[in-house]
Formats: C-alpha cells, sequence, structure tokens
C-alpha cells in the first residue's frame, strides 16, 4: 500500500512559478505509474500529466503542455510537478495519485488511480 502526500502549494502571481512535490511512502514505487489531477471550486477533478514507471514517458493535458513538467526520482519516492507561466485558471487543488494497478493504460482517467494524496492548494492571483 503506498500513501502520496504532496507538498509545496501556496499563493503566486500570474507568471510565476511552482513546483509540487509528492513524496510517495511504502509500496513499490518504481512499479507505480504516477499522476497529478487538479480540481478547481465547483468544477470535476481533471488530468493535469502523468509520468512511466522509469520516468521514459510523460503525458500531458492540452491545458498545461509547454507549461508544465512532471518528473520523478525513484531513488526518493518522489514524483515532482513543475509549473510555470502560471495563470489565474491554474488555481485549483492539485492531487498526486498512483496508478498501482493497470500499468497507465488509461493515464488520464482518475478511475485508474487506486491511491491518492489529500491534496495542495494552489492559487494563483491576476
Amino acid at each position: 500500500q503506498v500513501q502520496p502526500v504532496e507538498s509545496g502549494g501556496g499563493l503566486v502571481q500570474a507568471g510565476d512559478s511552482l513546483k509540487l512535490a509528492c513524496a510517495a511512502a511504502g509500496g513499490h514505487f518504481l512499479s507505480y505509474f504516477m499522476g497529478w489531477f487538479r480540481q478547481a471550486t465547483g468544477k470535476e477533478r481533471e488530468f493535469v500529466a502523468a509520468i512511466s514507471y522509469g520516468g521514459g514517458r510523460t503525458y500531458y493535458s492540452n491545458s498545461v503542455k509547454g507549461r508544465f513538467t512532471i518528473s520523478r526520482d525513484n531513488a526518493k519516492n518522489v514524483v515532482y510537478l513543475q509549473m510555470n507561466s502560471l495563470e489565474p485558471e491554474d488555481t485549483a487543488v492539485y492531487y498526486c495519485a498512483a496508478d498501482t494497478n493497470t500499468a497507465g493504460t488509461y493515464y488520464y482517467r482518475d478511475t485508474e488511480y487506486d491511491y491518492w494524496g489529500q491534496g495542495t492548494q494552489v492559487t494563483v492571483s491576476s
């Protein structure tokens, strides 16, 4: 069993950068497909980015492609989300999730992930 714990959220201005971290304690981190999702107030949770076991494959939503970068350090059991050129529309609670079963086939579906963190708030002011 793995327990993701997010950190790094905060209040920033439009155009600023922020780096989120997700520490995944327990389980076999190296064998997990990892993803980041976000949920804005009044909206459904949406896919942001995902990364394969070894980090060789990364995936992004169209809304963050070119601005966000997902990476992982398997030696430290940590996944990162580097967010650049932040926009007010990026304001949301960001969640880290682990897919321990399906090998990331449908990495963009939140139902594919079976372990979730509590989330970290990111607020971008204009």
